[in-house]
């Protein structure tokens, strides 16, 4: 993806040179006077966008790796269960079942601890907190490889031309915006992980490249590429246990964000800020074109307006799926291969002190826990439907 730099052409100057010779004289040196005007100085070489060091983006995966460890060691899978994936290797780190998590991770129960987004926390409680913690939790180990790889290969390029601030910016409030949509529409489960940050990011290049439009060669090219890309990402969204809802939300405010954040000046203006006085004449060149500042403006409104109005009917405890009986498809398509609702499965349970017994009763399974009486009605569907798979 190439720039175009107009660079201008330095006239040659035309050297004024004045010989003066004086009469030829025996006993006189001969004199010769020559004066050349000196060149108007060129314009200063320049860099029209700065690149900056990257050092943010690799701290966020730093981050999101040692939470995820720490998620881990809080799991200690081994003291609660007899089925662990790695037990005799990693000790207190290692993972759930299989058929509880497939991802190779903690337990449910744990990561809604840890602040996973659970609706019925939000609404009831209002721990409004966990639209922003449960984009630092991962459900697995591929879960987290995969969102660190996806943000090292988009996030540095895009620090590297932005800087920190706006990037590290754009990524938490796309974040915050997924979890905002996806609370509205995914209400029986809990959701983790940074993917509606990173379709933020994917957002603000989409938007960085359309507002910015008149520096990019191969203009073309460059949009249908872009475009694939996030088209096949949101394509993997309407798979069964992947909460697309979070995606879409998080395109959506990266989107909208990059006309805010992204916005690059112009040519003309940086060329004009880099040469010297009157190299250009003394018009005054705009910094901004007059779209770059109305998608600015709109896109500002629209964020400020859905932001508000989302945490709104979040807290009130609207349901989204209510008022929109075809937005469930969004998040996932049903086929003969899976289905999207998860079968009912019903429990009978007794706790006496801290133990829970859970018996399945379409399959007869039962199984002790060790139960904390602040574990939410989430935490037992989830026990629940773990003994009954």
């Amino acid at each position: 993806m190439g720039r175009v730099s107009d660079s201008p052409p330095v006239e040659e100057e035309d050297k004024l040179q004045i010989k003066v010779h004086p009469r030829r004289d025996d006993d006189k040196h001969h004199h010769h006077l020559s004066t050349t005007s000196p060149p108007q100085p060129p314009p200063q070489m320049y860099q029209p966008f700065k690149k900056h060091f990257s050092w943010l983006v690799p701290i966020f995966v730093v981050v999101n790796v040692a939470l995820f460890i720490i998620v881990m060691y809080l799991n200690d899978c081994p003291k609660k269960s007899n089925n662990c994936v790695g037990a005799d290797v990693l000790g207190r780190f290692a993972f759930q079942s299989l058929k509880e998590n497939p991802l190779l991770g903690p337990s449910g129960p744990t990561l809604q601890s840890m602040g996973a987004l659970e609706v019925k926390k939000v609404v009831e409680q209002h721990e409004v907190w966990r639209l922003i913690s449960c984009t630092w939790l991962h459900a697995g180990v591929f879960h987290v490889l995969a969102n660190m790889l996806s943000l090292l290969f988009v996030g540095i390029r895009l620090e590297q031309e932005f800087g920190f601030l706006r990037i590290g910016l754009l990524y938490t409030i796309s974040g915050v915006g997924g979890s905002l949509l996806s609370a509205l529409f995914i209400r029986t489960t809990i959701s983790v992980g940074a993917s509606g940050a990173l379709f933020g990011l994917l957002g603000g290049m989409l938007s960085e490249l359309l507002t910015n439009w008149t520096i990019y060669a191969n203009k073309l090219a460059a949009l249908l590429t872009l475009v694939l890309i996030i088209a096949i990402n949101l394509a993997v969204g309407i798979l069964p246990h992947v909460d697309n809802f979070a995606h879409l939300g998080g395109f959506g405010t990266g989107f909208l964000l990059g006309f805010v954040f992204l916005i690059r000046p112009q040519y003309a203006w940086v060329r004009q800020r880099n040469s010297p006085p009157g190299y250009y004449g003394n018009s005054s060149k705009p910094k901004y074109k007059i779209y770059q500042r109305v998608l600015l403006v709109i896109s500002l409104i629209i964020l400020v307006a859905g932001f508000v109005s989302g945490l709104v009917l979040l807290l009130r405890g609207v349901d989204g799926n209510d008022h929109c009986p075809w937005c469930h498809y969004l998040s996932c398509v049903p086929t003969p291969l899976w289905k999207c609702k998860p079968e009912q499965v019903y429990c009978e349970s007794s706790t006496i002190h801290n133990q829970l017994d859970l018996k399945c009763l379409s399959n007869g399974k039962s199984k002790v826990y060790t139960f904390d009486a602040t574990n939410s009605t989430t935490s037992l569907e989830q026990l629940c439907s773990q003994l009954c798979s």
